[in-house]
């Protein structure tokens, strides 16, 4: 990998991880339209720490409130019913799925789970999922000529379960194209959470498992064409592109729909299929170069 290549893949992490279309997808996709060899999931895990330390920085407040209160409920228990507390604990109880399916489908996820033709109906079908669950909150958020508004459920409303259903979203995004932010945000708002709160827990959820994720795969750095130095480099660029994306983005999300990305998601996955069907794109392209 050159450092151009790793420049552009850096910039596309960035400016996609938190966004609801999918990082894995467009570093894949990036790479195969340019003729590029397919970066591979270990560079990708790794580059999200860039990101998910961009995550650190914006809710640093957040984190450092939820880890003292969490460590101290361990000793006092009368902090027990702390939300911050509790935040603590729910986040270790929604990452056990992708914990636990990570190493359970790691082949998968490094080889069958990047066939193009399994991201073009990923973008297209959790785009449509996205899409519902826009709407679903929006018809709740305004109301209507004979329906009253109602009132969504914040984060202080989270429970085990609930917890347990978005880490099972999140594991979903184990497939590229599915896209972590906009599968939790999606089961977020079909469960009833109001936009921030399924927004703020998606990103909070997000850190241990991507943390763990770019930890495991630190060992298989540098392996084929993609050395140290470059992967570095890009995992460095998307820490600066990606804080500035979260920040936009969660100013967006308070008033704006997601529906310009439900469209993106949806053309993308066709053009992919248009291309891959008039054998434009092979649907393993880069694959046995990487």
């Amino acid at each position: 990998m050159s450092w151009f290549e790793s420049f552009i893949l850096g910039l596309v992490q960035g400016l996609t991880e938190f966004l609801p279309i999918s990082s894995s997808a467009h570093l894949r996709l990036t790479a195969a339209f340019a003729g590029w060899h397919d970066p591979g999931a270990a560079f990708t895990a790794i580059t999200q720490i860039g990101t998910e330390a961009a995550v650190l920085i914006y809710f640093r407040k957040d984190i450092a409130r939820i880890v003292s209160a969490w460590g101290r409920s361990l000793v006092n228990k009368s902090m027990r019913s702390d939300h911050d507390a509790q935040m603590g604990w729910l986040v270790i109880v929604g990452s056990i799925p992708i914990g636990v399916l990570g190493v359970t489908l790691k082949d998968q996820i490094n080889g069958p789970f990047r066939d193009l033709r399994l991201i073009a109906v990923t973008l297209i079908v959790m785009g449509i999922v996205l899409g519902v669950a826009d709407r679903l909150a929006a018809r709740d958020e305004t109301g209507g000529k004979h329906r009253a508004i109602t009132e969504r459920k914040s984060l202080k409303d989270l429970s085990v379960k609930d917890g347990l259903i978005f880490g099972f979203c999140q594991a979903l995004a184990l497939v590229p194209g599915v896209s972590r932010s906009g599968a939790t945000i999606s089961g977020g708002l079909l469960m009833g959470y109001n936009r921030e709160a399924a927004a703020r827990y998606s990103f909070l959820l997000a850190i241990p498992a991507v943390l763990a994720s770019g930890s495991f795969e630190l060992k298989d750095a540098g392996e084929g064409h993609v050395a140290w130095g470059p992967t570095i480099f890009a995992t460095i660029i998307a820490f600066a592109v990606g804080y500035v994306v979260i920040a936009w983005f969660m100013k967006f999300i308070t008033t704006k729909s997601f529906m310009p990305f439900v469209i993106y998601r949806i053309l993308l996955g066709i053009v992919l299929f248009v291309l891959i069907g008039t054998d434009t794109l092979s649907p393993h392209a880069g694959e046995s170069a990487g």
